[in-house]
């Protein structure tokens, strides 16, 4: 009776130091929401590409106007909103559930480690935009968007680190398909993100 007690209690504290050290309320459904925005945002280029007398899946070179190039990076910041806000809602109803504070000093780890490689990628790709490298940008949102997964997975479930890794490998194949990038991104943001949080809802629902 007294080694029983003893395991529950050593369970009981490996429990507390987890949730202590790691941000354990990420939602599947978040994830799953993340990539259903994305996939619209990418269909919603596709079609301003169509109304632009651009044959994307043509496969040839485009010349982006000043206009369209404006129009895709509004695209690009409604559709980072809408996700992240889809994020927050399902992480924040998951964190209720379970009796823990969303915000808390692991989550500004969480945060930190999240926001400095995604920063970098987010000034490497306007610095991209600006000398009209646009063919680099997808390829440089997916690398940058797994490095800042992987940096931040040591302060989350360790699922998130295999979603990284999974979004630079992708990326690094978009850089020898140059051209094709609206694909790449729409599977690495949108198919990719969709799969790992059915995954994650199944698992830690």
């Amino acid at each position: 009776m007294e080694s029983k007690n003893y395991y529950e209690d050593l369970s009981h504290i490996r429990q507390m130091m987890e949730r202590s050290s790691r941000f354990i309320s990420l939602s599947g459904l978040s994830g799953v929401f993340a990539g259903l925005t994305a996939l619209f945002g990418a269909g919603y280029v596709y079609f301003l590409f169509e109304k632009n007398g651009i044959d994307y899946l043509y496969g040839e070179r485009n010349i982006y106007s000043h206009g369209l190039v404006q129009q895709l990076f509004w695209t690009a910041v409604v559709t980072l909103v809408v996700a992240v806000a889809f994020g927050y809602i399902f992480t924040a109803q998951k964190s209720k559930k379970k009796g823990l504070k969303i915000w808390d000093s692991t989550t500004k780890r969480l945060l930190f480690n999240f926001a400095v490689p995604l920063f970098a990628g987010g000034v490497f790709c306007l610095a991209l935009q600006y000398h009209h490298l646009f063919v680099f940008i997808a390829p440089a949102t997916l690398i940058f968007y797994g490095l800042a997964l992987v940096n931040a997975s040591k302060y989350t479930l360790t699922d998130v680190q295999y979603l990284g890794y999974l979004e630079i490998l992708l990326g690094l194949i978009s850089l020898f398909f140059l051209g094709w990038g609206l694909v790449f991104w729409a599977i690495g943001f949108g198919v990719l993100h969709i799969v790992y949080g059915l995954i994650m809802h199944k698992k830690y629902k």
